[in-house]
Parts: structure tokens; sequence; C-alpha cells
């Protein structure tokens, strides 16, 4: 069995933000309850998501660069492996981020005609934003990582085709 890392599952990551989102609901009604502040990142977090997202793409183009044929020095594999870890970590926070923030402004939409002040509600809408991002350069980035098979290794999970005598043949 050949050890091969496992590609981001659009289903998790929608799995992960709804059920997040379920979780910044609780929470929010929770903190209004205690009369608390609302439970949201504030916008210098943007700062974070930024970072976190351009050296995700600085090391995914490094990567697909080489893949795609520009191979001057040698590709470290373990760098590479990061760069897939670190894509998928980014979309899944993503997702995370995403769906918290989503979560708390289905609480606050009900009360957005009697707020005077919209603030909160375009921090949210940024916020949701930044994890959205998070998400699409997470599965960008992993994507630029997939090296393509060789030719002469079979597939993974190669079809079997039975011929008129019984017999199994491998597609």
């Amino acid at each position: 069995m050949k050890g091969t890392m496992r590609t981001i599952r659009p289903a998790w990551l929608i799995g992960i933000g709804v059920a997040v989102a379920v979780l910044g609901l609780i929470a929010t009604e929770l903190c209004s309850r205690a009369s608390l502040a609302l439970p949201v990142l504030p916008l210098s977090s943007l700062a974070t998501m930024g970072l976190i997202v351009v050296v995700c793409i600085f090391l995914g183009l490094k990567v697909r660069r080489w893949r795609d044929g520009r191979r001057d020095k040698a590709l470290d594999a373990l760098m590479a492996a990061r760069t897939v870890v670190l894509a998928q970590a980014c979309a899944y926070a993503g997702a995370v981020l995403l769906g918290w923030h989503a979560g708390i402004m289905l609480d606050q939409l009900p009360t957005v005609s009697l707020r005077a002040e919209l603030g909160v509600i375009w921090q949210l809408l940024t916020l949701m934003a930044g994890g959205l991002v998070m998400v699409v350069v997470g599965i960008a980035v992993e994507r630029f990582c997939k090296v393509p098979p060789d030719d002469n290794e079979p597939p993974d999970n190669p079809r079997i085709k039975r011929d008129s005598h019984g017999e199994e043949e491998f597609a």
C-alpha cells in the first residue's frame, strides 16, 4: 500500500462550515443572554488571514512552477509536502472562520432594520469574505501541488474486466 495524502473534500469543508455556523449561532445567543459582546474577531485578524494566504500562494507557486517543468533547482519534497499541509490547513481554517461568522450573521439579520449603525454587519461580511478567500486559496494551492501520475505506473484502483472465460484482466 502506498502512503498518500488525502485531498481536501469540499463536502467536509461545507460540513465543517455548517457545524461551526450552528456553534456561532448558539454562542451569539448565549452571549446576548449574558449581555456580553458579540463573539466576533476584530478586523485586525484579516492581516493574519492575509499573511497565511500570501505565504500559501507563494509556496504553492514554487511547487507549481517545478511541476510545470521549470526545474532549474531540485524540489525539496519536504517543503512540497508542507505546502500541501499548509494549503489544507488554510482551507479548513477558512471554513471555520466563514462558518463561525455566518452563524453570528444569521443571528444578527433579524435586528438589522433596528440598528442605527451597521458596522458589525460589515465586519461580519468582511470576515466571512476573508474565510472564503482562505478556502479558495487552500483548494487552489493544493491543486498546484498535484503531480501527474507517471505513465509507467498502474492506476491505484485498476478496473477489473472479466473476459468471457471468467478470467480477470486489468484495464
